[in-house]
């Protein structure tokens, strides 16, 4: 049916995040988007009801039946062990590419970077934001910092894509690859495979550190940056502040199977019920939103509105600027001053012209890692133990099970054995590795076993192994500092 609307699912979320979704609706209502809304409850009062996501589970079968969802802004209580919510979102659906664009509107707003017009494309689901952390002793605790081929071949691929369609020529990878060698390395290494099949974009990188130095002072020499999960987050908000605010920056969270739009920045309950929130950047969102849908005319319009508000001055607090601004107005009314100028144009900043985004579903996975000779040659075992270290490593120096000897004693990824420095500082968790000598003599999981009753024999602590693989003949462990 032509005139049939497209559901979506609707958020108003918690501090803030009513108000500013109320602005939204309004907007969307009135340039005649034919959607239907579909409001879900989550957040902070789903959590106080003892929900540790946030979410009830009727409200994901809302959320799958609908095309997108539109979600403002919620609070996570404190305390409690309460989840992400929105990482659960994005996780649960497998929302992979998460699009945040960071523009200048110069001179209307301030910013020391008039020319700056930056896309994040950023990792969503892996990284440290898969949040599996433990503590393993009264003084350590670790998070895994986990990079797959595939999810990072999504991402990347997504961001070769988004250029192209958006004409954009140039796609940054940026990671920390000179110290992470085996995730950040993967990261970058299949960064540079998909670039190879996209000739027409030029690509580079840049170590992270030094990227977002760059991108704090010069953002104008990038154009499309894709990062894994932790560094986009980071980056992302630095981008979208010194374009002018982070309330100015609405995010897409796209997977093969649903979509997710948001602003990027948090439920601000010290603002709540005042009507001064700034409701731009879920208006930007709700663009993103009607042109993954295939309502290009409507996103055009409304974005096109909010930059001619924009232009004529009419500023929410947080944006307001004597010299510069007009008028000072408040959640509701800067809405209603973006539908006044629905079918308009702004005159000095540059209008927009949307068009349908297509279907992420055949991105896919192209790249084929499974040939890769994969070969078992020892093992890492981290126990739990007081300094100094003469204490325990007399009990482990002489065992040896089939081909597997104890190498290397380390403390927080500094050898301490042997060749140990006396100034090293240790703590109460020590990694034992344990590899064969014998090239020819194959580790298997039972010499493991066989080593872990051994060690267990000396009445070691352990708490934690990981065993070591050689790919194509090619260690893949990180080696100890020192």
């Amino acid at each position: 049916m032509p005139n049939a609307k497209i559901p979506i699912s609707v958020a108003m979320g918690d501090g803030i995040g009513p108000e500013i979704m109320q602005a939204t609706l309004n907007v969307l209502q009135a340039s005649e988007a034919p959607l239907e809304f579909h409001k879900v409850e989550i957040g902070e009062k789903v959590y106080l009801k003892g929900q540790p996501t946030g979410i009830e589970a009727e409200t994901w079968n809302v959320i799958r039946n609908t095309k997108a969802f539109l979600k403002a802004p919620i609070t996570t209580p404190q305390g409690g062990g309460f989840k992400s919510l929105n990482v659960t979102i994005r996780t649960t659906l497998g929302l992979y590419a998460n699009i945040r664009p960071c523009v200048s509107y110069f001179p209307f707003i301030e910013t020391k970077h008039p020319e700056m017009d930056v896309v994040i494309v950023r990792e969503n689901e892996e990284d440290l934001y898969a949040g599996i952390e433990y503590r393993q002793t009264p003084g350590v605790a670790h998070a895994i910092k986990l990079i797959s081929t595939a999810g990072s071949e999504k991402i990347i691929r997504y961001a070769f894509e988004y250029a192209r369609a958006h004409n954009r020529k140039k796609v940054t990878c940026c990671m920390k690859d000179n110290i992470l060698k085996l995730t950040d390395g993967l990261f970058h290494k299949i960064f540079e495979e998909v670039a190879k099949e996209y000739s027409d974009i030029i690509h580079d990188h840049w170590i992270v550190d030094i990227g977002a130095a760059k991108l704090a002072d010069t953002p104008e020499i990038f154009d499309v940056l894709v990062m894994p999960n932790l560094y986009g987050d980071i980056l992302s908000d630095i981008g979208a502040q010194i374009s002018g605010s982070v309330g100015l920056v609405g995010s897409a969270n796209i997977g093969e199977h649903g979509a997710m739009f948001e602003a990027i920045h948090g439920s601000a309950p010290k603002r709540a019920n005042q009507n001064v929130a700034n409701p731009s950047a879920l208006i930007l969102a709700s663009v993103l939103m009607l042109s993954h849908l295939g309502l290009a005319e409507q996103a055009t319009h409304i974005h096109n509105a909010w930059l001619k508000t924009i232009e004529d001055g009419i500023h929410t607090y947080d944006i307001f600027k004597d010299g510069i601004s007009r008028e000072k107005v408040g959640t509701q009314e800067f809405s209603q001053a973006v539908i006044k100028n629905l079918g308009k144009k702004p005159e000095t900043l540059q209008s927009v012209t949307h068009k349908a985004m297509q279907s992420e579903d055949a991105l896919g996975v192209h790249l084929n890692m499974t040939h890769q000779t994969r070969r078992l040659i020892g093992v890492d075992v981290y126990v739990h133990a007081n300094p100094p270290l003469s204490n325990f490593l007399e009990n482990v120096r002489h065992i040896s099970i089939g081909p597997l000897n104890l190498t290397m004693v380390t403390n927080r990824g500094v050898r301490v054995w042997p060749e140990g420095a006396p100034e090293t500082f240790c703590i109460d968790q020590w990694r034992l590795r344990f590899a064969t000598k014998d090239p020819e003599r194959a580790v298997t999981q039972h010499d493991i076993v066989q080593l872990l009753s051994a060690v267990e024999r000396q009445k070691l602590d352990m708490i934690k192994t990981e065993n070591l693989y050689s790919f194509d003949g090619q260690a893949s462990y990180s080696q100890a500092q020192g």
